[in-house]
């Protein structure tokens, strides 16, 4: 009789434990990189706004290492359950061609929402005799060993962005690769470097201030902040398009009931001007749509990254 009341308890427990409506505490949202940079933002503008709608404390935890695959492996690797969530970025579609990943991109994790995107911004130095897109293919095609172009590290969606680039144009990329952004961004402000695909949040208010020229982004339409500027597709490399992107995944069974609640908050939050306005502070605009859209875009990202990589001989140390 003492085992069957134990039992019964037991069972009433987990019951009244499964009948909680989610989240019933603080959820853990990882960002595979440190603080500061594009995800970081993203992931602490959701949290806020998620522990605002939801009640619970949305937590973000950076853990970065090894271009992201650390952080992101450690969040697949998690309890299904809807407390530890990631928030990802072209970074985690290009890593499945760069690293050799302990988990599948695709099988081992559940989408939820695409949270963001936005162009990268081609910029060089004002002392480059470019002062359009199609100068500067011009003279990349001209003198080849003139340009040096920077990006944030070798195997960098910048880097392969630039490498798509080159190889659709038909000119020679001088790489010049650095540790982070930063870097990147202050060495072609220095002219030690001329040319960056940077967003639109790091170099926009370099070139407002003079210190880079802007020729032209690589979204599939102009962007609102800087109209006059054509897309590089409009300005000679028809069919190019780099998109950056930010969204939330969870790891492989992710319950469809938190996958839909967490959508749901995430969606309403995006479809406010408020959002809109706060997001274009760093360059990018809502995005939103349903889970397998996103899923859907990271798996047409893996091939076109798989594709540059291995047209590119691109190998991280």
């Amino acid at each position: 009789m003492k085992c069957l009341l134990c039992f019964l308890c037991a069972l009433l427990l987990s019951i009244g434990a499964a009948a909680q409506p989610y989240p019933s505490k603080p959820v853990k949202i990882i960002v595979a990189f440190p603080p500061g940079g594009g995800n970081d933002f993203i992931a602490r503008f959701v949290a806020a706004r998620l522990s605002s709608s939801t009640g619970q404390q949305f937590i973000v935890e950076n853990r970065p290492g090894a271009g992201g695959t650390l952080g992101t492996e450690l969040g697949l690797r998690a309890a299904p359950d809807g407390y530890t969530l990631l928030l990802v970025s072209n970074s985690y579609t290009a890593n499945a061609s760069l690293y050799k990943l302990r988990f599948d991109p695709l099988t081992d994790m559940t989408p939820i929402i695409q949270v963001s995107q936005g162009p990268y911004i081609v910029v060089v130095h004002p002392s480059l005799p470019a002062q359009t897109f199609g100068d500067l293919l011009a003279l990349a095609k001209r003198e080849p060993d003139r340009l040096n172009f920077a990006s944030s590290g070798t195997g960098s969606v910048n880097h392969l962005a630039t490498a798509l680039l080159a190889s659709m144009a038909g000119f020679k990329l001088n790489h010049v690769p650095y540790k982070g952004t930063g870097p990147a961004l202050s060495d072609t402000i220095g002219g030690q470097t001329n040319v960056l695909l940077g967003s639109p949040s790091t170099t926009l208010p370099q070139v407002r201030a003079g210190r880079l020229r802007a020729l032209a982004v690589t979204s599939a339409r102009r962007i609102q902040a800087e109209p006059d500027l054509p897309t590089v597709a409009e300005a000679g490399v028809p069919g190019y398009e780099t998109t950056l992107w930010h969204g939330l995944i969870g790891p492989k069974g992710l319950p469809a009931a938190v996958v839909e609640k967490i959508h749901a908050e995430v969606a309403r939050v995006l479809s406010l001007r408020e959002a809109t306005e706060q997001l274009q502070t760093d360059g990018v605009s809502p995005a939103g749509g349903s889970a397998e859209q996103f899923r859907d875009i990271i798996r047409a990202e893996i091939e076109v990254w798989r594709k540059v990589v291995a047209d590119a001989g691109v190998k991280v140390e």
